[in-house]
């Protein structure tokens, strides 16, 4: 399973095989070209190469510093050629008239009555309380207009504590109403309330976190797709990333050659930035390895294997003159041993837990307890570095009501933020809600035991099982956190970065919402 790829030759940018996304600012304008400089600030936005047209793909604010020090900010400019050619009226209709149907046919399938709860529960009026057919009819007419009135939010828990109390007939009461409250097109709690009525669907039905879904998986480049635009208009996510390249290239700044174990790689993007910025790095770039770890069962799975992210990041390196190597780690994390990471002498190793860890059963799921197994190898391992970004939750060991509560209080100020940043009329919107964060949502609430997944602890628990596992903390940047800080107030004033106890904590308004440190 060990295969080495050295960068190859190239024609242009296109033969990398990364995806060529229109670039998306923060006010959400296309465009197709920047021309920024590349700094050691740039470690996780996906800024756009050099002048020469190298891999475009989303585009940020490219923070420099001034000699004094002070971050200043060169956002690039547009003109009226990078939109293409001029789009005509009745392509813009013909443009929403699909949208809107293809919004129908969504709502259709995840909203329409679940056939098999409401004929359960009409039988239960008609037989038990022997209501005649129009007093249903009259019944569901006086719920539809309660509904109009009511908190959505307090309906979801309702519902959510009926469950949690065995009352099925009370709890499909409230998911006949909630199918009136939600839209996948609405408020933001009225989005994130369409896929928490699929989750509380599939508890009570006991279809699992999967069987509850009905919409489909999206191709890999789909996916690919969904999650960049996802980490554009979501900065924490963003800045999780840039927080730990940011630790460690402050850790290589002096190292020769580094050896980057990603337990996680997906598609690669975390590095293209960090290529970059180690180009740029005074006295020449060290020679840089990548261990690219992913399961090829994930879901992310690139539509070729891991291959082909060493194949793209290899060109990409060879663009910017920076010596590269890829490792392939086709397995999962949970699997992994010493052999497979190919740990060579005069190497510095940094460990990446970036979005990874969460994932990993622990002690609660399974006596192996494959978080903390996973932790002591990684310290086995001679690691300047280990960084580790976790979403700001607490929903491990939590029974299923407060685990409830829990989720609906994130991701009600994750939806919220995305609505800043992230036009209702956008007609990715949908896709990247459903895709990136709805079946995460789904299987916190529908899932128990192992099928449950989506395992997030709040970063005081990481922070014991670090040190547990013997690690000590690695204090961050703060030039990296001062930059954060900057691009912070360029999306909105309701985000928030805090500084505590050498951990950053990125969040929206009094809700943290990811948080990132480094250790030793």
């Amino acid at each position: 399973m060990s295969n080495t790829l050295y960068y190859q030759p190239m024609q242009e940018i296109e033969a990398y095989g990364f995806p060529q996304f229109q670039t998306l600012d923060h006010q959400l304008c296309y465009s197709n070209s920047s021309h920024g400089k590349t700094s050691l600030l740039n470690y996780a936005t996906l800024e756009s190469s050099p002048s020469n047209g190298f891999y475009t793909v989303f585009n940020s604010p490219t923070f420099t510093f001034s000699p004094g020090g002070s971050p200043t900010s060169q956002q690039e400019s547009h003109s009226d050629k990078n939109y293409g050619s001029p789009i005509s009226l009745s392509c813009v209709r013909d443009d929403v008239n699909e949208f809107r149907h293809k919004l129908r046919e969504l709502e259709s399938v995840m909203l329409g009555p679940d056939s098999d709860i409401l004929e359960n529960y009409e039988n239960v009026l008609q037989g038990d309380i022997d209501i005649a057919s129009a007093d249903i009819d009259s019944w569901r007419q006086i719920m539809e207009s309660v509904s109009r009135r009511r908190d959505l939010k307090q309906v979801l828990v309702a519902c959510a504590k009926s469950i949690s109390e065995n009352d099925a007939f009370t709890a499909q009461r409230w998911i006949a109403e909630l199918r009136q409250m939600v839209s996948v097109s609405g408020e933001p709690i009225e989005r994130l309330g369409a896929y928490v009525l699929e989750g509380l669907v599939a508890r009570l039905t006991s279809s699992g976190g999967s069987g509850g879904l009905k919409w489909k998986e999206p191709a890999s480049n789909d996916l690919l797709s969904y999650m960049h635009i996802l980490y554009e208009v979501c900065p924490p996510f963003k800045f999780g990333y840039m927080s730990a390249n940011g630790a460690i290239a402050e850790a290589m700044k002096d190292e020769n050659r580094v050896h980057i174990i990603d337990f996680q790689i997906g598609q690669g993007s975390q590095w293209v930035t960090l290529i970059q910025a180690f180009a740029a790095r005074p006295g020449g770039p060290p020679h840089i390895r990548i261990t690219g770890i992913d399961d090829p069962e994930s879901a992310y799975a690139r539509g070729g294997g891991l291959n082909i992210v060493g194949q793209r990041l290899s060109k990409l390196a060879k663009s910017f003159k920076v010596p590269f190597e890829f490792h392939c780690g086709g397995i999962a994390a949970t699997k992994v041993q010493v052999e497979n990471l190919g740990i060579r002498a005069g190497e510095a190793v940094a460990a990446n837990f970036a979005f990874v860890l969460h994932r990993m059963p622990d002690e609660s799921v399974s006596t192996r307890n494959d978080r903390d197994c996973l932790l002591r190898l990684v310290k086995s391992l001679p690691a300047k570095v280990v960084t580790l970004v976790e979403q700001e939750s607490n929903t491990n060991t939590a029974a299923f009501f407060p685990r409830f509560t829990e989720a609906l209080d994130y991701y009600a100020a994750m939806f919220e933020s995305i609505d800043v940043t992230l036009p209702r009329a956008h007609k990715e919107r949908i896709n990247v809600e459903q895709h990136c964060l709805a079946r995460d949502v789904v299987n916190v609430i529908a899932c128990e035991g192992s099928e449950r997944v989506e395992r997030h602890e709040v970063l005081g628990k990481w922070k014991s099982r670090f040190r547990m596992a013997g690690f000590t903390p690695y204090p961050l940047s703060p030039l990296v956190n001062a930059t954060i800080k900057t691009l912070l107030e360029s999306y909105s004033d309701k985000y928030r970065l805090v500084e505590r106890d050498g951990a950053l904590y990125l969040g929206w308004m009094n809700r943290d919402l990811v948080a990132s440190c480094a250790w030793k």
